[in-house]
């Protein structure tokens, strides 16, 4: 006769079985350890540090909760960040962000292109929001920082300068290209983090 126990704070993720023999027979006992319930408390905590906190990743919240004490697993918080509530209020004032100052808005980003020889190719555009007009390009194998920068001294004397140039956090824009696109009197908008819809033109 086997007999299995386990709580609904526990599921199948590992099985120790110990048997014993008497004189009516051998008992299996299955005893089941896996993922331990997480408490509407310890979510609730979560979901608002996510919220009020933006910059702070699992490693963070992890070490305010255990100092709370609570006993829940980094990789665990991790998988309930991903599941907060996100304010829609940020998204909003985004896209009435794009949608008022449309005409006066340019992007930039990179794309790849492979080559014959197994190499990669990155071209560097700048992009008008009004009627996505490419209005800079340029072809490199080194996509630094500094390139960026060049190539935006290069594609400013057209004759209606932007307010407003959005681009992402990648590497290749670092202060120094913050500083080049203030210097052209040009507000540099960089997206959040993992958010590319912020860039859609030049995503797309």
């Amino acid at each position: 006769m086997c007999c299995f126990s386990y709580s609904r704070r526990q599921s199948f993720a590992g099985i120790a079985q110990d048997s014993s023999c008497t004189g009516n027979g051998c008992r299996g006992i299955m005893v089941v350890r896996g993922r331990k319930w997480v408490s509407s408390e310890s979510r609730e905590l979560i979901f608002r540090m996510v919220a009020e906190n933006r910059t702070w990743g699992a490693p963070r919240i992890h070490g305010e909760l255990t100092m709370l004490g609570f006993d829940i697993s980094e990789r665990t918080i991790s998988r309930w960040m991903r599941k907060a509530p996100r304010n829609p209020e940020p998204a909003k004032q985004w896209k009435a962000f794009l949608n008022n100052h449309r005409e006066a808005i340019v992007a930039m980003d990179f794309f790849t292109v492979p080559t014959l020889s197994f190499g990669v190719l990155y071209c560097f555009f700048v992009i008008a929001h009004n009627r996505r007009r490419i209005l800079h390009f340029n072809v490199t194998r080194h996509p630094t920082s500094d390139r960026v920068s060049q190539q935006l001294r290069e594609a400013s004397p057209y004759d209606w300068v932007p307010g407003y140039l959005i681009f992402d956090r990648a590497t290749n824009f670092k202060d120094d290209v913050v500083s080049s696109v203030k210097s052209f009197g040009i507000t540099p908008k960089r997206t959040s983090f993992r958010s590319p819809w912020q860039n859609g033109v030049a995503e797309r």
